[in-house]
C-alpha cells in the first residue's frame, strides 16, 4: 500500500489523457506528470486513492529518446502547457492514440479509421487571443498564467511562448502602466484591486486589441495606457475596458467601454471576412481552424442542391464554408449574440444560401423537418457533447452522412456510441493540433448511416492536400 511522500521507483509504460505518465506500483496505477514511456525514475507519492495514486517527478533514471528541454522558464509551473517537456511528434502520436482508444473503448467504434494527428510547421505563437491574469502589487504586478491545478498567478514577464510577439508587448505596455500609476492589481480572496485580467486579440492581418477586465468602472491616467499600448503594438486598433465586479471566474463582464480606437477586429477565415468584438468567440489558432474547417467541408462531400444542417453552428464559421457547395445550409446555436454575428457574416460576404435558427438544438431540429430532411448534418458540440435528445434528433432525420467536430475525444466517443445504436457507424477521424503543447486535440469524425467502418473506406477519403499528418 502506498503512502503520501513515500519515494519509489517506477517504470512509465504509457501516457495519459492529460500526457501524463501512467506506472504501475504492486499492481496499483501510478500517474506522473511529467514521466515519458519507457522511462525508469524515483517519484514521490502526493495522493493515494483506493485505486490509483498521483506522483511526482524527483529523477529521472534512464530518459525517453522522446523528452525534450522545456524551452520556456515558467514551465512547468504554469499551467497553460504540460506537454514541452515531450518532442512534439510524441504530442501528436499520444493525441492521436487518446483518439483511437477513446473511440474503440468507449464509442465501440473497432472498425474506425483514426488518422495520424495533424500538426503544425511551427507549433510555438500560435494563439491570437489571450487572457493573462494579474496579481501582486503595484509595485511588482504578476501578469502570467494560473499555476497547474490553482489561482496562484506565475508571473511571465518574457510574454508565452504559444502568444504572438504583439500579445508580449502589450503586456509589457500594461504592466508599466501599472507600475507608473499605482494601479492595484485585483486581490481575489478580498475580492478588492483594480485590473483582473489582461487580454489581446491579433487579426491574421496584424490589427490587435488590448481588453482590461477590472473590478470597477473606471481607470486611471487612461491616456497613458493608450499612449504605450500604441507605441508598443503599431498595428493597435483598440483599446476596450470592461467592468467586472463580480466574484467570478468568468473573465469579461457583461459589458465592454471602448476607450480608444474601433470597436472590433477584422478578421478572415477560409476566405471569409468576419468581425471579432471583445466578447466574441473565434478559434485561437486561425491556421489550424482553416485545417480543420477543410477536413469537415471534405468529410461532408456536399453536392449543389443538397440541404445541411449546421448544429452548435456559433458565429457561422463552419456554415458559410459549407454553402460553398451546398444547395443551402442551416445553423443553430442557442446563444443569440452569435447568431447575430453569423447573420452578419452571411450578409457581408455575400453567402445567400444560409439561414440561421436561435435555439437549443434538441428543440429547433424537429421544427426544421418540415422544411425537408437534411442530406448532411455536422455537429460542432461544446466540450461536453451533444445531449442525448439532440442526437436522437439528428437519427431520426435520417442524414446519409454526419460530421462531428469535437474537442473532447471522450464525448465525442460517447455521441458515436448514442449514434450507433441508431444506424450509424463512424468510419474516419482526423485528429488536429488545435493546440501544441497541451493535452487538448481536436477531432473530425465521419459516420455514415448503415456502413460499417474500414481500412477501405479511410483509404477512399484522400487527406485535404495530402499534408495531414504531423510534422
Amino acid at each position: 500500500m502506498l503512502h503520501k511522500n513515500e519515494t519509489i521507483e517506477l517504470t512509465c509504460h504509457a501516457l495519459g489523457a492529460q500526457l501524463e505518465g501512467v506506472c504501475r506500483y504492486e499492481g496499483q496505477a501510478v500517474f506522473v506528470p511529467g514521466a515519458l514511456p519507457g522511462e525508469r525514475l524515483l517519484a514521490r507519492v502526493v495522493k493515494v486513492e483506493k485505486r490509483y495514486a498521483f506522483a511526482k517527478v524527483l529523477q529521472v533514471l534512464e530518459p525517453s529518446a522522446q523528452r525534450a528541454v522545456p524551452p520556456c522558464p515558467q514551465y512547468p509551473r504554469c499551467g497553460g502547457c504540460n506537454a514541452l517537456h515531450m518532442r512534439y511528434e510524441a504530442t501528436l502520436q499520444a493525441k492521436r492514440q487518446n483518439v483511437l482508444d477513446c473511440l474503440t473503448r468507449i464509442g465501440g467504434a473497432d472498425g474506425v479509421c483514426v488518422e495520424e494527428t495533424a500538426g503544425m510547421q511551427n507549433p510555438f505563437r500560435y494563439r491570437n487571443k489571450g487572457a493573462f491574469p494579474v496579481a501582486g502589487s503595484s509595485a511588482a504586478p504578476l501578469i502570467g498564467c494560473f499555476a497547474a491545478r490553482s489561482h496562484a498567478v506565475v508571473d511571465a514577464p518574457e510574454g508565452c511562448l504559444l502568444q504572438t510577439e504583439t500579445s508580449a508587448a502589450l503586456m509589457d505596455a500594461v504592466r508599466g502602466w501599472v507600475v507608473k500609476n499605482g494601479v492595484p492589481p485585483y486581490d481575489e480572496q478580498r475580492h478588492a484591486g483594480l485590473l483582473r485580467h489582461v487580454m489581446t486579440r491579433e487579426a491574421a492581418s496584424g490589427a490587435s486589441m488590448l481588453i482590461l477586465a477590472v473590478n470597477g468602472e473606471r481607470i486611471p491616467a487612461q491616456e497613458d495606457l493608450i499612449r504605450r499600448a500604441r507605441a508598443a503594438a503599431p498595428g493597435l486598433a483598440s483599446v476596450v475596458l470592461s467592468p467586472n465586479t463580480a466574484r467570478t471566474n468568468v473573465i469579461l463582464g457583461p459589458h465592454c467601454t471602448l476607450l480608444w480606437g474601433a470597436p472590433y477586429l477584422e478578421e478572415t477565415l477560409c476566405g471569409f471576412s468576419m468581425r471579432i468584438s471583445p466578447q466574441s468567440f473565434f478559434q485561437v489558432n486561425r491556421e489550424q481552424a482553416e485545417r480543420l474547417c477543410r477536413i469537415a467541408v471534405d468529410f461532408a462531400a456536399l453536392r449543389p442542391g443538397e440541404r445541411a444542417w449546421d448544429l452548435y453552428c456559433g458565429c457561422g464559421t463552419l456554415t458559410l464554408p459549407l454553402a460553398q457547395a451546398a444547395g443551402h445550409v442551416t445553423g443553430i446555436e442557442i446563444v443569440p449574440a452569435a447568431v447575430e454575428d453569423a447573420r452578419d457574416n452571411a450578409r457581408r460576404n455575400g453567402v445567400e444560401n444560409v439561414d440561421f435558427v436561435c435555439g437549443a438544438v434538441e428543440e429547433r431540429v424537429q421544427a426544421l423537418l418540415a422544411a425537408g430532411k437534411p442530406d448532411v448534418v455536422v455537429l460542432d458540440p461544446p466540450r461536453k457533447g451533444a445531449l442525448p435528445q439532440a442526437l436522437h434528433a439528428v437519427a431520426a432525420a435520417s442524414p446519409a452522412r454526419i460530421v462531428y467536430v469535437s474537442c473532447n475525444p471522450a464525448t465525442l466517443a460517447r455521441d458515436v456510441s448514442i449514434l450507433s445504436q441508431r444506424g450509424y457507424s463512424a468510419v474516419r477521424a482526423q485528429p488536429v493540433d488545435m493546440f501544441p503543447w497541451t493535452a487538448h486535440v481536436e477531432t473530425v469524425a465521419l459516420l455514415l448511416k448503415g456502413k460499417a467502418g474500414s481500412k477501405k473506406v479511410c483509404a477512399a477519403l484522400p487527406l485535404e492536400g495530402g499534408e495531414m499528418s504531423g510534422v
